[in-house]
């Protein structure tokens, strides 16, 4: 372990376009179902749809938010929907779950999705026993990342010490308040969607492009 992450005993990773690449476009399919959703709640046609969609995510954090916040929607109906998808494009990555199995300490998830979801990925990905709970947004009280709430709900959930704690999140925006209570933070710089909207370098501890590569180099396993 390099010298700078010997006292993190807490990793907590974010899910889509953190733990399998952004290339693998899982979240454009979620995405296509949120349009469908608006559409079809709004009556609007697909355009107007994802121009409603875009500003919520903005605006709220997550298009859930947005919704149950103007039009007061039912956040298990709305995943359900939007979820309803193949995950086909996902496979096993053992180089991942290894690295996960070799980190000391506890393992977590921390996403916007619920925990219906991110299950059906971790099951995907060969993880599905590699991480100690999973904290979804139904545990944020559907206030979702970046919110700080939604941070503080987690830690407090788990009883860890943001000191000892580490994140890794390919949204660089999430990453800010998990840093302005203490915890050290990974951004992984994949060129996903809105990625680096609102990146900067005073907030990110590292950067790095891959999980799987950096997990096995930061535990000397690297070939």
């Amino acid at each position: 372990m390099l010298a700078p992450l010997d006292h993190i005993d807490a990793w907590i990773f974010d899910l889509d376009n953190t733990l399998y690449p952004a290339s693998t476009d899982l979240f454009g399919l979620i995405d296509q179902r949120m349009g469908l959703y608006v559409q079809r709640l709004l009556g609007v046609g697909p355009e107007e749809a994802r121009t409603i969609q875009k500003q919520l995510f903005r605006e709220h954090g997550t298009t859930l938010s947005g919704l149950m916040r103007h039009h007061d929607i039912d956040p298990h109906e709305f995943l359900a929907f939007v979820h309803d998808i193949e995950m086909d494009a996902i496979d096993e990555d053992r180089r991942l779950v290894e690295a996960v199995a070799k980190l000391p300490g506890r393992k977590l998830i921390f996403t916007n999705g619920d925990v219906p979801y991110a299950n059906r990925v971790l099951e995907r990905l060969g993880l599905s026993k590699s991480f100690e709970a999973i904290h979804d947004i139904h545990a944020c009280a559907y206030q979702p990342k970046p919110h700080a709430a939604s941070y503080e709900s987690m830690v407090a959930a788990f009883g860890i010490d943001p000191a000892t704690s580490l994140f890794v999140e390919d949204m660089a925006r999430n990453l800010r308040p998990a840093k302005a209570i203490g915890i050290t933070t990974v951004w992984v710089n994949n060129g996903s969607e809105l990625g680096n909207y609102d990146a900067d370098m005073s907030f990110i501890d590292y950067e790095i492009h891959d999980v799987g590569q950096w997990l096995h180099e930061i535990t000397g396993d690297m070939e």
